[in-house]
């Protein structure tokens, strides 16, 4: 090959490498917790899907750990486009409308499959909610079930009064209120840290996040009692949704169901290895008492009460399409 014809082709390679990098979009995309929790791996996992799906044509970076935008202003952060997409916290935003605290109702969907029923029948009002706030949802996947951590022993409702609460949404605020707890709004980032300097001295929360921030250094005990399971959610900006290419869309779509499946899948087998974890940390972990139980419960109807109330008409008909399920 003569020189010149060697330059023109080099020259020619360079200039489609060039537009090839100049038309490449590049999404941040924002975490709350960890990048060792086991949401943020799958995240992770749904980013590396998109970056190479789509020939690079999308590059995805995750910020785990609220590196990038604190998981309390996440979602606004993709609402109004200055992140593309996110993950958060589904019931971080009850207090804008009820229906984004349909999965912590508490004792209302207390397994993986009833959780699954309970998604189903509530993920179109969902969708719909989010659409109006210029979001479209990608794919959701849930927490292991929820339990009760402290610090000393605790057998009723009562051995409650005045612990220092962490909590993270309406529901555990109003959770801390009727067992008589103070509660502490503290994000999931800072939850060692809290523990740590006795800001709180308890929390609802799954083993997966205990096990995920050592709780077992500053606490001693987990109750389960299965409350709830919330769900994390991808979200994108509906303005950037809909200008992403149908080729790309099915490819993001694509990678969205791998990542809900491989999500649900970590989480049930990370339920009984992170209470193991925390047995070899040194917490002692056990079923509530009756007591307990029985006090919850009824603290459970209070609150199924005041959220289907507050949920008004779509919140009673996701339930009774919930409940037409089991």
């Amino acid at each position: 090959m003569k020189k010149s014809s060697l330059l023109v082709t080099l020259s020619v390679s360079a200039m489609a490498l060039g537009a090839t990098a100049a038309s490449a979009e590049k999404w941040d995309l924002p975490m709350a917790y960890s990048g060792s929790n086991f949401h943020s791996v799958t995240g992770a996992e749904f980013a590396a899907c998109i970056t190479s799906g789509t020939g690079g044509e999308i590059e995805v970076t995750t910020h785990p750990g609220g590196s990038l935008f604190k998981g309390g202003d996440i979602k606004r952060a993709v609402q109004t486009g200055q992140v593309p997409i996110g993950e958060r916290l589904l019931s971080g935003h009850q207090n804008e409308n009820a229906l984004f605290g349909v999965d912590s109702v508490p004792f209302l969907a207390t397994s993986f499959d009833d959780a699954a029923k309970l998604w189903t029948a509530a993920k179109p009002a969902l969708e719909k909610v989010l659409g109006e706030q210029n979001l479209t949802l990608l794919y959701s996947v849930p927490w292991p079930p929820q339990g009760l951590y402290f610090k000393n022993a605790v057998n009723s409702v009562a051995d409650m009064e005045g612990i220092k609460f962490r909590s993270y949404n309406t529901a555990t605020a109003r959770l801390a209120e009727l067992t008589g707890m103070l509660p502490v709004s503290i994000e999931a980032a800072e939850i060692s840290q809290a523990f740590a300097t006795g800001v709180a001295d308890s929390m609802v929360s799954s083993g997966a996040t205990g096990y995920d921030r050592k709780v077992w250094e500053s606490l001693n005990y987990f109750y389960e009692v299965d409350a709830w399971l919330p769900r994390n959610y991808m979200l994108v900006n509906s303005d950037v949704w809909s200008g992403v290419s149908e080729k790309n869309k099915g490819i993001i779509q694509g990678c969205a169901a791998t990542a809900e499946a491989a999500g649900l899948k970590r989480s049930i087998d990370y339920t009984n290895f992170t209470l193991d974890g925390l047995r070899e940390g040194g917490m002692k972990v056990e079923k509530g008492s009756d007591q307990m139980k029985a006090d919850l419960q009824e603290i459970g109807a209070t609150m199924t009460a005041e959220w289907l109330e507050a949920a008004g008409d779509d919140g009673k008909a996701v339930v009774s399409a919930f409940k037409a399920m089991k």
